[in-house]
């Protein structure tokens, strides 16, 4: 006699750990992926905070001549909001001693603010020294 033939498939708990690995391969593989685009958002805005800071230290003393003081504003898009601080030094020479120069040292500050992508705030500071005629 001829028996019958057994169906052979997948049986109902197999099929429910396969799909329970998938969802946590799928998962994961969507968490790695969002987090890759948030980090890439916060390079996007620091490598832009990074412009701006480097184009506000370069144009201090070509636009108009140094002062001490501080300006600020916001950048186009009113994301990033920056702060240029002037201030004359006299790192170098000795206290109490004039500088034997008719020319001055200046420090400038640069510090470009904003809130990234996950509403914390965020900053970069660039600093550079000047050399520029003293004040008559």
């Amino acid at each position: 006699m001829n028996s019958p033939r057994r169906s052979r498939g997948f049986t109902l708990v197999e099929v429910v750990v396969a799909f329970v690995m998938l969802s946590l391969v799928l998962t994961t593989a969507f968490e790695i992926f969002s987090r890759g685009l948030a980090r890439a958002a916060d390079l996007d805005d620091y490598s832009q905070g990074l412009v701006i800071a480097q184009s506000k230290l370069a144009a201090t003393g070509v636009e108009q001549t140094i002062a001490e003081g501080e300006t600020q504003g916001d950048s186009e898009d009113r994301r990033f909001h920056w702060v240029v601080s002037v201030k004359q030094t006299s790192e170098g020479v000795p206290e109490g001693q004039a500088a034997p120069t008719i020319y001055a040292l200046y420090r400038i500050d640069v510090r470009v603010a904003w809130n990234g992508g996950d509403s914390r705030p965020h900053a970069i500071d660039l600093s550079s020294l000047y050399l520029w005629p003293r004040p008559s």
